[in-house]
Formats: structure tokens, C-alpha cells, sequence
């Protein structure tokens, strides 16, 4: 259960990024805020991808020692 939790809170960071570039942060986010900013289909979606490769990777590490 708690690897659950841990796994879900870093989904949701994951998932904030974007909404946390709207207010300054800096990061993955930013890039897909310029992307949608300027219509710029190909950064979005490779910095959208680059987001969700981080997300799997982490998913795989947390749930790593579940077996």
C-alpha cells in the first residue's frame, strides 16, 4: 500500500509539471508550455514524450522490488 502511494504521488509530480510552468517553474514543462504556446507540433510532442519516458522509468524503479 504505501509503495502504492509513493508511486502515485510521483505520477501526479509528474503530471503537474506542465501546470507548474503556467506559474514560472522551469524544467520539462516549460517546453511544452512554448510548444502549445506557438503551435509547435514536434517540441510537443517530443518534450510530452521525454515527460512520459521519465514517468515509466520511475513507475519501473518504485515498483522494482515487487516481484
Amino acid at each position: 500500500m504505501i509503495r502504492a502511494g509513493i508511486n502515485q504521488t510521483i505520477m501526479l509530480s509528474l503530471a503537474m509539471v506542465v501546470v507548474a510552468s503556467l506559474i514560472g517553474a522551469k524544467g520539462l514543462g516549460e517546453d511544452v508550455l512554448e510548444a502549445l504556446q506557438y503551435a509547435n507540433v514536434g517540441q510537443g510532442i517530443l518534450a510530452g514524450f521525454s515527460i512520459l519516458f521519465c514517468a515509466m522509468i520511475l513507475d519501473r524503479i518504485v515498483q522494482g522490488g515487487r516481484k
